[in-house]
């Protein structure tokens, strides 16, 4: 027999250790190659890690909630002889991406309710508290003499309420806005939920607990109201070529490259060519800074089985062909709805477009997806009558047309160079080459 050590994964570039949350195996348990053997949080994301090998997990070397660093081994699997190396084996970091990058963020005047966290057996709390702070945190809160009662109100969007690196950092950034003083002597105030009025009725109700990840969602969504200020403009664009290229070519497309064609790529090419005529869209702000990328990395919003949304990313957009773009926005949504994206591939985006048309919607309002300082929502291509400058005179024909949606952050982005970075992207989308060849 042979025992493999299973270890910490590298969940990112920035990530140096992670905390495990539940252990789908226990010691005695058979394990299939690649199958889930624990969850694991970041302070990015939440993960799966599966097993190298095929066999039996013999030991667990780390329990629940304990923070462990990566590369270390967390627990012992025996094989067969022969069937693996005694060597330690990284699991590696291929496991399904289970929370939005998008939704990582936390703003310390969110009032989301932080739910206490009871420690395990043997846990050791910090200072008397019941909540469980990682070694990161502590060292943030030592550092910046936040009081432990601070730290025990501060609304957390980890698991079971933990407060992860950024929910701290977060706080920090407001802290100076509120006395110290105040924050300590109300905790409760802090930490409790929006209250809402009491559902009065017969009790034909149902209660629908959110998970962790439209908790998230919904704390990010919140958090980016309340830090942008929203401005959203609206523009009709005539994609006739367009359509008609890819209902032309979408056969041929199929049989070349082995991809379906979607009109995804098609848009992201527009948009990448517009934000390097306007690179102030591709944009965040520090503090009174502001950080013009020069990588253009795009996300495009995905809808997961369960309802809730992921943006995988399309980095540097901007040196793909078609058909690259293709591959990956392909690849990409796949692997989301199966949930098999790796942390990186929800990480880094520079610009979010999000496609309301998918579900029959002419046009919507999207909410910025910080740190960016804008979003582009695709309405739903429709035929409708339009008039056209021909030669001849003015016509009515029908044409294939869409609206395109910007919201941006009027801190950084004022009325002209929105509008007109979005008039940019629907010139490119008209002047479309309905000639060109695959």
């Amino acid at each position: 027999m042979a025992r493999v050590e299973l270890v910490m994964p590298k969940m990112g570039e920035s990530i140096m250790e992670a905390t495990i949350l539940k252990w789908r195996k226990q010691p005695g348990d058979s394990i299939e190659l690649d199958e889930a053997v624990l969850d694991i949080a970041t302070d990015k994301v939440d993960s799966e890690v599966p097993s190298p090998v095929a066999g039996t997990l013999v030991e667990i070397l780390f329990q629940e909630n304990e923070v462990v660093a990566i590369n270390k081994a967390i627990a012992i699997i025996e094989t067969e002889a022969g069937s693996a190396k005694a060597s330690a084996t990284s699991a590696v970091a291929e496991s399904p991406a289970k929370a939005t990058a998008q939704a990582s963020a936390s703003n310390g005047n969110q009032e989301s309710a932080s739910v206490p966290f009871v420690p395990t057996p043997g846990h050791q709390a910090s200072s008397g508290s019941l909540r469980f702070y990682s070694p990161l945190v502590r060292t943030i809160a030592k550092e910046e003499n936040i009081a432990q009662a601070e730290l025990d109100a501060l609304p957390g969007s980890g698991q079971d309420g933990r407060v992860t690196k950024k929910d701290i950092l977060a706080y920090l950034a407001n802290r100076s806005a509120a006395p110290q003083a105040k924050a300590q002597s109300a905790p409760a105030a802090v930490s409790a939920p929006r209250s809402m009025p009491a559902t009065a009725g017969s009790g034909n109700v149902e209660i629908v607990e959110m998970d962790r990840m439209r908790r998230l969602i919904a704390d990010h969504m919140v958090m980016s109201k309340h830090t942008s200020p929203h401005v959203t403009s609206f523009v009709e664009v005539d994609v006739t070529n367009m359509v008609n290229w890819r209902n032309n070519i979408k056969g041929a497309f199929k049989k070349q490259h082995g991809e379906n064609i979607t009109f995804t790529p098609l848009f992201i090419e527009a948009v990448a060519r517009a934000i390097k005529d306007y690179p102030f869209i591709n944009s965040s702000i520090d503090g009174t800074r502001i950080l013009v990328k020069k990588d253009i990395n795009i996300g495009m919003a995905a809808a997961l089985p369960s309802g809730n949304l992921i943006v995988p990313v399309i980095k540097n957009a901007d040196y793909l062909s078609l058909t690259g773009l293709t591959k990956v926005v392909n690849d990409l949504a796949n692997r989301a709805r199966l949930n098999q994206l790796k942390p990186d591939e929800i990480q880094g985006g520079t610009f979010t477009l999000t496609n309301v048309g998918t579900f029959g919607n002419l046009m919507g309002t999207p909410i910025i997806n910080q740190p960016q300082v804008a979003i582009m929502a695709l309405g739903a291509i429709r035929k409708k009558p339009a008039v056209l400058e021909t030669e001849y005179g003015d016509v009515i024909a029908i044409r294939q047309m869409m609206f395109l949606s910007l919201s941006y952050d009027h801190r950084v982005v004022d009325g002209m160079l929105g509008g007109s970075f979005l008039r940019r992207v629907a010139d490119y989308l008209e002047a479309f080459d309905g000639e060109q060849t695959i």
